[in-house]
């Protein structure tokens, strides 16, 4: 089956990583793939290193989440030239199946793809109402099966979806390094990991340090991550994340492509998403260390981590109560942040490896394309 994925972005993001992730076995399951994303970015040179062949997208650089007015009518005006670019390496590729992995190319690529099954990975839940109403619109016009990573993130869809077309893949990541020592409440190591953004709480987890820090006088915090490149909004956030760390013993370790190799320095991940739409990737990975997590209970959080047994949830979700738990367990109780980190880990063993992941997606496009995995290619050129 020749499969043409398309991405929204060429930096790596938890969707991107997720398709990295996926092309390894549709090597191993003989499907040429063809990846076409914006840029010449890592995610290209990745894909082709797995054995995809690429294209680049040239599409207009919009941030991330929330869009202004202006930039939606950028949007729509560009529209029919995405299209345009879609339907070409649909005539080129001659693709069994569209794989369409994030929202804004889905509407281009309903209008291109035309008798051409089209899947979409939805990873996380559309809330801007325009970008909903156009979403919508694309998968009645197309008819696709959505693939989702949580319950969450595809509520929004129910309704445009009939039976059969929606599917939840927990996502997968690959086994850590297994923490396995004790917390050293004396000189904590405390840190997050993730991108540089409003919605993933950097603001909060400063406000808790600046809360504890006395209290901790030889801990170390780490924030692991940057912004998206382009992105002015998220540049201008990451300016007041650095100004609010003056003085607080915080370290920046930007963009860090080896996560596990974060992970193992640390005693304590946090996860403090404001508004995650999502699964957070970072929460799986910290799972597959059994590194002992204290998230935010939003988004698709409280899907994976059940509070007290496989990590600690904070309700609601702000820098006061992540500093107040915190506090709490590092004091009183670090034994239960060892037995949460393992109980995670076995989690992790059960519903999250790689793996499973990359199978049940090979099950999903195989129906998606309307196929079973025996079957031959039905537009495959030559």
């Amino acid at each position: 089956m020749r499969v043409l994925f398309l991405d929204q972005f060429g930096d790596l993001g938890g969707a991107q990583k997720c398709l990295l992730d996926l092309l390894p076995a549709i090597a191993e399951a003989g499907w040429p793939a063809h990846l076409a994303a914006p840029g010449e970015g890592v995610l290209l040179a990745r894909a082709r290193a797995s054995g995809a062949t690429t294209d680049k997208l040239h599409l207009v650089n919009y941030r991330s989440g929330h869009k202004p007015f202006l930039e939606g009518l950028q949007f729509l005006i560009e529209l029919p030239r995405i299209a345009r670019q879609i339907k070409q390496l649909v005539r080129i590729q001659q693709p069994d199946l569209v794989y369409v992995n994030g929202p804004r190319l889905l509407p281009a690529a309903a209008r291109a793809s035309r008798r051409i099954p089209v899947l979409f990975h939805c990873h996380n839940r559309l809330q801007q109402r325009s970008a909903l109403y156009l979403v919508n619109r694309a998968l009645r016009r197309s008819q696709a099966t959505v693939v989702s990573s949580c319950d969450f993130a595809c509520k929004p869809l129910l309704s445009e979806l009939g039976e059969g077309r929606l599917h939840i893949v927990e996502n997968g990541v690959s086994v850590g390094p297994e923490h396995d020592t004790r917390v050293n409440v004396k000189n904590v190591r405390i840190g997050m990991v993730g991108r540089i953004s409003p919605e993933k709480g950097q603001m909060e987890f400063l406000k808790a340090i600046r809360q504890i820090a006395d209290a901790l006088p030889h801990s170390q915090f780490l924030i692991a991550g940057d912004a998206l490149s382009g992105d002015r909004a998220a540049a201008k956030y990451y300016e007041t994340v650095r100004a609010e760390a003056e003085g607080l013993p915080v370290r920046f370790l930007g963009w860090q492509d080896d996560v596990y190799g974060v992970m193992r320095g640390l005693d304590v991940i946090i996860v403090p998403s404001i508004q995650e739409p999502g699964m957070p990737r970072v929460v799986l990975e910290a799972m597959a260390c059994g590194l002992p997590m204290i998230a935010f209970a939003t988004g698709g959080v409280s899907e994976a981590i059940t509070d007290g047994e496989t990590g600690f949830l904070i309700s609601p979700p702000n820098g006061k109560e992540l500093a107040v738990k915190l506090l709490a367990l590092l004091r009183h109780s670090p034994d239960r942040l060892q037995s949460a980190g393992r109980a995670a880990r076995e989690l992790w063993q059960e519903r999250f490896t790689l793996q499973r992941f990359q199978r049940q997606m090979i099950e999903k496009m195989n129906l998606a394309a309307g196929r079973t995995p025996d079957d031959p290619p039905v537009n495959s050129a030559g």
